[in-house]
C-alpha cells in the first residue's frame, strides 16, 4: 500500500522475524541502541547534554513511529475492511506480509472475507434463481386460469390437468426451499432403523408410476439378496430415491425402461437408478449436485434438462445424512445415478451444515 502525502512510509523491515514478542524486542533494542548513539555523537561533538538529550529522544520516537507503522499497518488494514464489511463491502483483502501473529490474524481475516463474500454471492443467486424458478409456473398457472375465466378456454380435463402440473411444481419448489431452510438451521435428525429394500423400493416406484404414464414407462425391481436391508431414516431414503426417480422419469425416453437396483458391496449398500435417457455430460456430474445446477447431455452444450435444480443438491444432503455418498457412475448408455450407504447402523447421525459442495 503506498504511503499518503504527509504521512510516514508503511515500510516492514521487521517482517521476517516470526513472533511479535521478537518483533517488541528488536524495536526496543534498537531505539535504545539509536539513541545512544545520537548520544554519544552529540557529546562527542560538544553538542552537550542540553542540544544533546533532546535529539536523541526526537531521534528514537521517529524510529518507533517508523517501525511501529509497518507493525500495526494490518490492524489498520482490518479496521478499514471490516468497516466496509459491515457496509456490504466483502471485496476488501488485507496485505499480511509478516510471519507473526498479527500475520496469522490478517490471514485468517481474508480466509473470512472470501467465506462471507462466497456467501453473500450465492444469497444473491439463490435469491434470483428462487424468484425465476417461482415466477416461471406462476405465470403459466395464472395465464391459464385466465383464459378459463375469461371463456378463452374450457375448464376440460386437458386444461385442469396443466394447471395441475403448475401447482405441483410449486409446491416440489416449496418443499425443496424448506428442506434448505431445515439444513441451514441444522434441525434435521435421522431415525434410523433396518429398512427392507425390496418392498421400499418397489412402493417408491409405485409412488412415481402415475407421473410416468404417459411415456408408458417401465420400471424394474432387482435386489440382491432379496432380504437385503440398510439402516437408514425411512423418509429420508424414500426422498432421495423419489428425487433419483423423478429425474429418470423426466429424462427417459417414451417406451424407455427405469432400473432400480441394490446390492451389498464390501461395507457398503450400493443402490442404482438408470434410465435409458441421453445421460450427463462429464463435466456436469459434480456440478448437477449444486444448487439450482442442471445437468446437460453430452453434445447439447450449455442446454438445460428441467427441472428446478435443488433435487440432486437435497439428494447428496440426505444421503450424507447417513454418512454415504452418490454419484453419477460411468455407463455406456443412459444414466446411472450411485447411492453408497454404510451397511452397518452408523453410531452418531451426521448433520451437515450446508450444500455447499
Amino acid at each position: 500500500m503506498p504511503p499518503r502525502h504527509g504521512r510516514l512510509p508503511d515500510v516492514r523491515p521487521l517482517d521476517r522475524f516470526s513472533s511479535i514478542k521478537i518483533k517488541l524486542g528488536v524495536l526496543v533494542t534498537a531505539t535504545v541502541t539509536l539513541a545512544a548513539f545520537v548520544t554519544w555523537a552529540g557529546l562527542y561533538n560538544q553538542l552537550g547534554p542540553t542540544r544533546t538529550l533532546p535529539l536523541a529522544v526526537v531521534v528514537g520516537v521517529l524510529a518507533v513511529q517508523v517501525l511501529a507503522r509497518g507493525m500495526t499497518s494490518p490492524l489498520r488494514e482490518m479496521t478499514a475492511a471490516a468497516r466496509a464489511m459491515a457496509g456490504g463491502d466483502y471485496s476488501q483483502r488485507v496485505r499480511a506480509t509478516s510471519r507473526d501473529e498479527v500475520g496469522q490474524l490478517a490471514d485468517a481475516f481474508n480466509r473470512m472475507a472470501e467465506d462471507l463474500e462466497q456467501v453473500d454471492t450465492l444469497r444473491r443467486e439463490m435469491v434470483a434463481n428462487v424468484s425465476h424458478e417461482l415466477r416461471t409456473p406462476v405465470a403459466a398457472l395464472r395465464a391459464q386460469l385466465e383464459n378459463m375465466v375469461d371463456g378463452v378456454t374450457e375448464p376440460d380435463a386437458p386444461a385442469l390437468e396443466s394447471a395441475l402440473q403448475q401447482v405441483e411444481r410449486l409446491g416440489r419448489l416449496v418443499t425443496y426451499l424448506l428442506d434448505l431452510s431445515r439444513i441451514e438451521a441444522g434441525a434435521v435428525a435421522l431415525e434410523v432403523r433396518d429398512v427392507g429394500l425390496q418392498r421400499f423400493l418397489e412402493r417408491t416406484a409405485d409412488d412415481v408410476r402415475p407421473v410416468a404414464t404417459d411415456k408408458d414407462l417401465r420400471f424394474t425391481v432387482d435386489v440382491e439378496p432379496g432380504d437385503l436391508t440398510v439402516p437408514a431414516d425411512s423418509e429420508r431414503l424414500h426422498q432421495v430415491v423419489l428425487n433419483l426417480l423423478q429425474n429418470a422419469v423426466r429424462h427417459s425416453p417414451t417406451g424407455g425402461e427405469v432400473r432400480l437396483s441394490a446390492r451389498r458391496q464390501g461395507r457398503d449398500v450400493v443402490l442404482d437408478v438408470a434410465d435409458d435417457g441421453p445421460g450427463i455430460a462429464p463435466a456436469d456430474r459434480q456440478r448437477v449436485f449444486e444448487r439450482f445446477q442442471r445437468g446437460n447431455a453430452p453434445g447439447q452444450g450449455r442446454t438445460s434438462t428441467g427441472g428446478t435444480g435443488l433435487g440432486l443438491a437435497i439428494v447428496r444432503w440426505a444421503v450424507g445424512l447417513h454418512g454415504g455418498t452418490v454419484e453419477v457412475a460411468d455407463s455406456a448408455t443412459g444414466c446411472v445415478m450411485r447411492v453408497r450407504l454404510p451397511a452397518n447402523r452408523p453410531r452418531a447421525a451426521r448433520h451437515p451444515a450446508s450444500l455447499a459442495p
